[in-house]
């Protein structure tokens, strides 16, 4: 849980925070990085491969050295193994769709005082642009390469046979699935530029070939076929109550008797919206970037949910370390033959 504030020195760090950050970006930014890969270097040489100041880059890098993403000893440096990998534009495992995206925060957060005065979004006034779209869906998948398995690793399927990904963007979350259900098939539901990205990404896994596409405007339109599961992921805080609301109606005519509708999100859980901390930070992207998101308490999702027909809704217990948002998946169920539970149970690390 984040520290309250309560004297002027603890409001004082609070605001400071932001100069380790902005170092980190504008190591980014250099693509410093991906300039030092596996080799090691003296600043002046790295400078002059960077054409930027000797003095400005000793500073950079002995800040990224003290939090640990560059390596020091004496007047060497090296890439850590983060560095080196995720950071490195020429590794494999570069996570560049997600840090392009968190570098251009940077300047999309400076603006934030015109959404508050507004209620709009920065850039509200700007069409989506198909390909936005595609870099944001990169960024998707690379923001929940690791989370999506652990997910899928503690959720059964059971005897279900079809999972919709509803909104799934890069169906990164409907792959997992899949790599851990072999009988399962999954569709995964979003817009057009989106699924050209799905599409990438499932044709380097070998259960991609179980995986089909679905364009759809589902805040509009009716989600046609029938599911056992429909998986409904960091979707939520996108849309108004009353936009989920109706997309839940739809949620609940496209699942089978007995089926299950999972949906995870950054839930608030207090009686006063106020934590988990994360959520309601949360909440303050979704005012500069979606014309009526927001953060929502797990109760009034629950709420709407039992509005809509739905049963039986429950938080699941995921395993704290392998969670996206603390207590962030609910489960709900139409009438019908309830399902088995679809928990993995697995035991804790001290046990």
């Amino acid at each position: 849980m984040r520290p309250r504030i309560t004297t002027f020195d603890e409001f004082r760090d609070a605001i400071s925070a932001y100069r380790l950050p902005r170092v980190l970006l504008a190591a980014l930014e250099l693509d410093l990085f991906t300039a030092v890969g596996n080799r090691s270097w003296i600043v002046d040489d790295l400078a002059k491969e960077l054409k930027v100041s000797e003095r400005g880059l000793s500073i950079l890098c002995r800040n990224l050295a003290t939090a640990g993403v560059l390596q020091k000893k004496g007047p060497i440096y090296k890439n850590s193994r983060l560095g080196a990998t995720a950071l490195n534009g020429n590794h494999r495992t570069y996570r560049g769709g997600y840090l392009d995206l968190i570098r251009t925060h940077w300047a999309d957060w400076a603006r934030l005082l015109e959404s508050v005065r507004s209620g709009l979004p920065i850039d509200h006034d700007i069409p989506d642009d198909p390909d936005y779209r595609r870099q944001f869906t990169w960024a998707m998948h690379h923001r929940t390469l690791e989370i999506a398995p652990a997910i899928a690793a503690q959720l059964r399927m059971g005897r279900a046979q079809t999972l919709l990904d509803l909104g799934g963007g890069p169906g990164t979350y409907a792959m997992a699935f899949l790599a851990k259900n072999p009988r399962l098939r999954a569709t995964v539901c979003d817009r057009e530029a989106a699924l050209e990205v799905a599409k990438d990404i499932a044709n380097t896994h070998r259960a991609g070939r179980r995986l089909s596409y679905l364009p759809l405007d589902f805040s509009k339109e009716p989600i046609p076929g029938t599911y056992d599961v429909i998986w409904y992921s960091n979707v939520l805080h996108i849309y108004s109550p009353d936009e989920n609301q109706a997309i839940f109606r739809r949620a609940f005519a496209a699942l089978a008797p007995g089926g299950r509708f999972i949906i995870q999100d950054a839930f608030l859980h207090d009686r006063q919206g106020l934590h988990p901390a994360e959520a309601s930070l949360f909440a303050v992207s979704m005012l500069l970037f979606t014309e009526k998101g927001n953060t929502y308490s797990a109760s009034e999702t629950a709420k709407w949910l039992k509005a809509a027909g739905f049963m039986g809704v429950k938080i699941l217990p995921i395993k704290k370390e392998a969670e996206d948002w603390e207590g962030g998946i609910l489960e709900a169920s139409p009438p019908g033959r309830r399902p088995t539970a679809i928990v993995r149970r697995t035991q804790s690390k001290g046990s």
